[in-house]
């Protein structure tokens, strides 16, 4: 397995993987998929804020999963702070691509001197809840039933990884 940045090419790769999410899970809280429009620009606001993302791809340079990272909040307080998503494709899970793609993005994310990184996981994705509890994060709080999908209520679980950076935060 290769580790690397996603570049446009890999766009309908990462669109495919999304919709997937989308019809099939409660990963996200979205209705309907994607498209390829919403996929550009979704790719340009990552790579115009300096944000990666990074992808998994198996020896014949097929995207197995990807992972980033973006702004948290608005305000700029929280500019050490970023929340990050890791997705891997339905027939390659439970294959440790996730664990992988965690680890790159928190180094990135100490790389770029940021503090915290933030994960909304839906509360019943008990392998995604395992997964970072493995990686260090902690269980910060659950917001209960915020989220409607697949004709129930969903639970928002909070988890977040403190990091060794920056070392010298402005406020500027």
């Amino acid at each position: 397995m290769d580790i690397r940045p996603c570049t446009e090419k890999q766009l309908a790769e990462i669109l495919a993987i999304f919709n997937d999410a989308i019809l099939n899970t409660t990963a996200l809280y979205d209705y309907k998929t994607r498209t390829m429009e919403t996929m550009y620009a979704w790719y340009d606001d990552k790579i115009n804020n300096g944000y990666p993302v990074v992808g998994a791809f198996n020896d014949n340079g097929m995207l197995l999963g990807f992972a980033t990272y973006g702004m948290f909040r608005v305000r700029p307080a929280y500019k050490y702070t970023v929340e990050h998503s890791v997705y891997v494709r339905a027939d390659m899970r439970g294959k440790g691509i996730g664990k992988v793609l965690l680890k790159e993005i928190i180094r990135k994310a100490e790389g770029q001197n940021f503090h915290v990184m933030v994960g909304v996981i839906d509360a019943s994705n008990e392998i995604s809840l395992k997964l970072h509890e493995n990686e260090g994060f902690v269980l910060t709080g659950i917001m209960k039933e915020v989220g409607y999908k697949f004709g129930q209520w969903l639970d928002a679980a909070f988890y977040q990884l403190i990091l060794k950076t920056p070392s010298e935060p402005t406020e500027e």
